[in-house]
């Protein structure tokens, strides 16, 4: 696959942590390209806003060359005053690419899709740029799905070849490692011994009395959110986690821009990562379970009531099993380093504004999903923190269905105006 040297890293297999060297390939950027950013030397914003619309419609050209399929959707898109934007908003050539991303064949060394993605992610342009994170949740899953399923299912049996998607995840892992400097991301944590800024203490002037009191206040504590980025040229399995995790870091950095339906694919694919189906998840959730009318607790009617819903349960799960096979979801194991930006995605789909009902709901049984994981690994770390967002979620639902029941008892109770009678003008 001709990928080329980003911003400090280069693609490699999925066996191996060997750096494979880029294969020079002029021919491609001159047929499409967009590889390589080349910064102009002219202020004229006219200038800079045809630049970015050409290179829109070159890729997006070029992108309909992938997909025959889709070359009147794609010709329509890039037609349009801004290609860039009508692509990422185009809910049909997300489908469409998708679909082709999600083939069995798809993700290698020589996948024409992943290119694409690399390159057009190298060009520069934001809304390029955009277009890319936006498929970032499909290739993570992808990714682990694939990754782990192999190793799971026979020693034997030979890993795939996923250095395709390994490129798109090490780009957006390379530019993040500039865009750090080799810096950490920190955080300051207050101190909670000294007032706030919302807080005035009640008798100031005990504390020049006391000398104790009088001590200077302390600094801030300061808090690791993220530690300095190493640059990686290969997805070791030791760093796999930590790159996956930086890519869903950029996308959640950009999700305010993010279509609706790439976040649903966040929260799905979250909830299959996390592969529990138990009681435990719905601990939260004020809700009575609903007895059967010909359930009998004397006899054996409570044996056979239990053993027919065992067996639907057992069938129910397997149904799910294969409908996550289906789809390339699988239980992976979930680190901090790559459940730290997920469950920053999920609060944004929980609490976010302008988020569809459907996302929330999505992302409302991935967080249960997930605490029901971390419940069952004696995770503290991430026991916490769904936690907390179950709870948030609660309470917001809560208040938007006593909100909902004000306003339609209000407008129950509000007299109707009554209606002037019609003057009907008859002409003689």
């Amino acid at each position: 696959m001709d990928f080329h040297h980003g911003p400090g890293g280069s693609p490699s297999s999925s066996t191996s942590s060997t750096e494979i060297n880029p294969i020079n390939s002029v021919s491609y950027h001159q047929n499409g390209g967009g590889g390589a950013h080349h910064n102009s030397t002219t202020s004229d914003p006219m200038h800079s806003w045809w630049e970015s619309i050409s290179k829109a419609r070159t890729r997006i050209h070029l992108l309909s060359t992938l997909l025959p399929e889709t070359s009147s959707i794609l010709s329509s898109l890039a037609d349009s005053d801004r290609p860039a934007r009508s692509l990422l908003l185009s809910s049909a050539s997300y489908s469409a690419i998708s679909f082709s991303l999600s083939s069995p064949s798809s993700g290698s060394g020589d996948d024409t899709l992943c290119q694409w993605l690399y390159d057009t992610f190298l060009s520069g342009d934001p809304d390029l740029r955009l277009v890319v994170l936006s498929y970032i949740p499909l290739v993570s899953s992808l990714y682990l799905s694939r990754i782990h399923s192999s190793s799971t299912t026979s020693a034997v049996a030979q890993t795939p070849s996923l250095a395709g998607f390994e490129a798109v995840l090490l780009v957006l892992y390379s530019s993040e490692v500039k865009a750090r400097s080799g810096k950490p991301l920190l955080i300051s944590i207050p101190d909670l011994s000294q007032p706030s800024l919302y807080h005035s203490p009640r008798n100031p002037s005990s504390n020049k009395s006391n000398p104790v009191n009088n001590s200077p206040p302390s600094r801030p504590l300061v808090g690791v959110l993220s530690p300095p980025l190493e640059p990686q040229m290969a997805v070791k399995s030791t760093k796999r986690a930590c790159i996956v995790g930086i890519a869903l870091d950029c996308y959640y950095k950009q999700i305010s821009q993010m279509p609706s339906w790439s976040k649903l694919d966040l929260c799905k694919f979250s909830a299959d990562w996390a592969g529990q189906e138990c009681p435990c998840k719905s601990d939260f959730d004020d809700f009575a379970v609903q007895k059967p009318d010909n359930f009998t607790e004397t006899g054996n009617g409570l044996s056979d009531e239990i053993e027919n819903f065992a067996g639907v349960r057992d069938l129910r799960i397997e149904e799910r099993d294969e409908d996550l096979r289906s789809r390339g979801g699988v239980r992976i194991p979930l680190p901090w380093e790559l459940l730290q930006p997920v469950l920053r995605i999920l609060g944004h789909c929980l609490l976010g504004p302008l988020i569809t009902e459907d996302v929330k709901d999505a992302a409302s049984v991935a967080v249960r999903c997930l605490y029901a994981r971390a419940s069952h690994d004696l995770n503290p770390q991430a026991i916490l923190p769904t936690r907390s967002l179950i709870q948030l979620d609660k309470r917001a639902r809560e208040a938007a269905a006593a909100a909902a029941a004000a306003n339609a008892a209000s407008n129950a109770n509000t007299p109707s105006k009554a209606k002037k009678p019609e003057i009907l003008l008859v002409s003689k």
